[in-house]
């Protein structure tokens, strides 16, 4: 079982190949991904459109748009909840060495440079990806090693920008 947050509101969602309910009740749809991250969805004979703006793995979230409404989604499953009664702090993991590209796109703009120091959410690259600015942001506290990027670039899918010391 997962208990997804949308915009404040937790459900619980149970899923796998045979049942999907959400708060206990039967949750049926029809999905089909006509591109990466863009999704034709049918549900009681109603029609949504939604695409993932942006995914943070390290910490499970999501910006979802569906139908031109933006919600905030972030997951948590079992072992989550587990570590935090322990009271390990997950989000203090391991540290990024390597900021990638998250989809294709072109650097619109490079605010680091080889040495400065940065602070978890500070603006690190802003990339132009499916004709949408993307502030790239730093995960955690470092020291930014080498910039591998200049305005003007094209990147692929996981191409590493910069590197962190």
């Amino acid at each position: 079982m997962y208990k997804v947050q949308v915009n404040n509101q937790e459900f619980k969602v149970e899923y796998d190949s045979t049942h999907q309910s959400v708060n206990g009740k039967p949750f049926q749809a029809d999905v089909l991904e006509y591109a990466e991250g863009k999704f034709h969805i049918l549900r009681d004979n109603k029609s949504y459109v939604a695409e993932v703006i942006e995914f943070k793995p390290e910490e499970k979230s999501f910006v979802i748009k569906v139908n031109n409404s933006v919600f905030t989604l972030s997951v948590r499953d079992k072992y989550d909840d587990l570590l935090k009664e322990m009271g390990i702090d997950i989000s203090a993991g391991p540290k990024l060495n390597d900021m990638k590209a998250p989809m294709p796109g072109l650097v619109l703009n490079v605010l680091v440079e080889n040495g400065q120091s940065i602070k978890k959410g500070d603006a690190i690259v802003v990339l132009e990806a499916m004709k949408m600015e993307n502030i790239l942001k730093s995960p955690s506290d470092g020291t930014v090693k080498k910039v591998h990027v200049s305005k003007g670039d094209k990147v692929e899918k996981n191409q590493v920008m910069v590197n962190f010391g």
